[in-house]
């Protein structure tokens, strides 16, 4: 939605997530979280979610016009609240994905850094 530049054109990226977590104190292991687990929980949201599928902002009314166009092939589709930038990705997952998938675990995602090539990334912390 209105981007100056050649990402205006519809297209894809290969993200990595990385996930910041806490909780007040550790496992009788010596853990915040069993690392399987985690990557369960997120993981399996982005597999279900994103993972091979086209993320388009809830108010680009062309894209959502261009995506009920295919017959056939109808791609896996997600309708984020806002403009999917690194950004935005990064806070959906941090202040609603990551509470809803880890709730009852005593654990808090602090942080998500969302590497969108191997030198443009972001941060997100939880305030």
């Amino acid at each position: 939605m209105k981007h100056e530049s050649k990402c205006r054109n519809p297209h894809g990226h290969n993200y990595v997530a990385f996930i910041h977590a806490e909780a007040p104190e550790l496992d009788e292991l010596g853990r915040v979280i069993d690392f399987g687990v985690l990557k369960e929980k997120v993981g399996g949201w982005i597999d279900t979610w994103w993972d091979h599928g086209f993320i388009y902002a809830r108010g680009d009314r062309a894209m959502q016009q261009a995506l009920l166009t295919f017959d056939e092939f109808r791609p896996k589709q997600f309708c984020l609240n806002r403009n999917p930038t690194a950004e935005n990705m990064a806070a959906h997952l941090l202040d609603d994905v990551c509470p809803e998938v880890l709730d009852g675990t005593g654990v808090t995602v602090t942080k998500v850094v969302l590497w969108e090539t191997e030198n443009c990334f972001v941060e997100v912390t939880l305030t």
